[in-house]
């Protein structure tokens, strides 16, 4: 276990002292109850994610292990608080909660071949932790540029943090009715209110298969970009700084700077403005892809066709 902010693990720095792990844990909830309850549940957040078919009885001996003082119906509740039963079920069962008014869509971002801006749109829900508390990260990111296009943070893990995200990045585009809304089955964004909101602004919805993480592998791997180079190692001590550091890191940073070599070591930003002053249809050929003429001019392919889980294996934009 990494302790935030530190370049030392706890079991390097419980040897080193001579105290074992449970001994650490059990002063530690004595002494400072709601710090430890945060770094337990922090740390089943990142075990439910890791082993995503195990129930709670395995992650509390997967917890034992690391020495967290923790009983099986400690590690119940604590999943039940942070939706880790529900939510995962439902991303990859259809349970009988969804049947009735969470309908579930096929997945039609699988085999999409994206010309352009704002024709596929991805969506995911993250985690972070606070000193004493967790707050979620809701993303909508355009697939041609990467772009996170919209986005929410909140302190409840509901529809309306996916639903303020979808907002911002209607406003912030201005898309064309027709246009693929993917996600995962998550029930925030297969309940009512949402897909009732995508048909309104006139959006197709696509879900994930049962089972495969990887259908929503873009935003998957924005998500893991934005704990691996913003969120990890930080100490958030309130909401607010939270949100200004992560919308920072969002606008100020992985639109505007980051390089991806999908877009040619362009930032997002930069590669929709290279889509908007040399797009020209006498560069591509008839299958939609960049043509020898138009590599010759140094242009770049929007065209995009999500990879299966064997070509996108690691998780990278």
């Amino acid at each position: 276990m990494q302790m935030q902010g530190s370049n030392f693990t706890l079991r390097e720095l419980c040897e080193w002292t001579g105290v074992s792990r449970a001994s650490y844990y059990r002063r530690w909830h004595r002494q400072q109850p709601s710090e430890e309850k945060m770094a337990v549940r922090d740390r089943l957040q990142r075990l439910a994610l890791k082993n995503r078919h195990n129930g709670y009885r395995t992650l509390t001996k997967l917890l034992r292990r690391e020495g967290l003082v923790v009983n099986s119906k400690r590690v119940r509740r604590l999943m039940q608080i942070d939706n880790l039963l529900s939510i995962r079920r439902k991303r990859f069962v259809v349970t009988t909660q969804s049947a009735a008014d969470q309908q579930v869509y096929p997945n039609l971002a699988r085999r999409m071949k994206v010309t352009g801006l704002d024709q596929l749109w991805v969506a995911d829900i993250t985690y972070v932790r606070l000193r004493v508390e967790f707050i979620y990260v809701a993303i909508v990111l355009d697939v041609c540029s990467r772009r996170v296009v919209g986005w929410s943070i909140g302190r409840k893990l509901d529809s309306r943090l996916a639903q303020d995200a979808l907002r911002k990045a209607v406003e912030r585009r201005n898309p064309k009715p027709g246009l693929v809304h993917h996600s995962d089955r998550g029930w925030q964004y297969a309940c009512g209110e949402y897909l009732a909101l995508l048909k309104d602004f006139g959006f197709e919805a696509s879900m994930s298969r049962p089972g495969n993480p990887w259908d929503n592998a873009f935003a998957e791997s924005f998500m893991k970009t934005l704990k691996g180079e913003e969120v990890d190692g930080r100490v958030y001590p309130t909401l607010e700084q939270a949100r200004e550091s992560i919308e920072g890191f969002i606008e100020g940073f992985y639109n505007s700077e980051r390089l991806h070599s999908r877009l040619g070591y362009q930032s997002p930003i930069e590669f929709e403005a290279t889509l908007k002053t040399t797009l020209d249809v006498s560069n591509f050929d008839e299958r939609g892809m960049l043509s020898e003429a138009g590599e010759g001019r140094g242009l770049l392919s929007p065209s995009l066709v999500l990879p299966s889980p064997a070509q996108n294996n690691n998780g990278v934009i």
